[in-house]
């Protein structure tokens, strides 16, 4: 094995200087106690934006239902207008037969055939 089949990661340990455990503990302890609290209250905040942005959800989702609401109630008064609209159409029809069935009625009491 020459020079370059060499691993690059032999003799790295034997540099490393000795890792005190107790001082990576308390290092460790220094920065989750330094974070920590921050990180708490953005959790905590975003609970609560997540549970305001369901309220609003479920209220726009009211909101919306009153507005299909509303377009259904026009939809009904259109049809009740359309109904009239007819029902007027059919009162002037029977209102003529009856015109019609009278003048009949009339020229047979005169003597003349239809």
């Amino acid at each position: 094995l020459g020079p370059r089949d060499a691993s690059p990661d032999e003799g790295v340990v034997e540099d490393l200087p000795l890792i005190d455990e107790k001082a990576v503990e308390q290092l460790t302890e220094g920065l989750i106690s330094h974070y920590l609290p921050d990180l708490q209250r953005s959790k905590s905040a975003l609970q609560e934006l997540t549970q305001n942005q369901v309220v609003l959800l479920e209220t726009l989702e009211q909101e919306i239902s009153k507005f299909k609401e509303c377009n259904s109630i026009l939809e009904i008064n259109a049809l009740f207008s359309e109904a009239k609209h007819y029902h007027n159409k059919l009162v002037n029809i029977r209102n003529e037969m009856m015109m019609i069935h009278e003048k009949t009625s009339k020229l047979k009491v005169s003597g003349i055939n239809i």
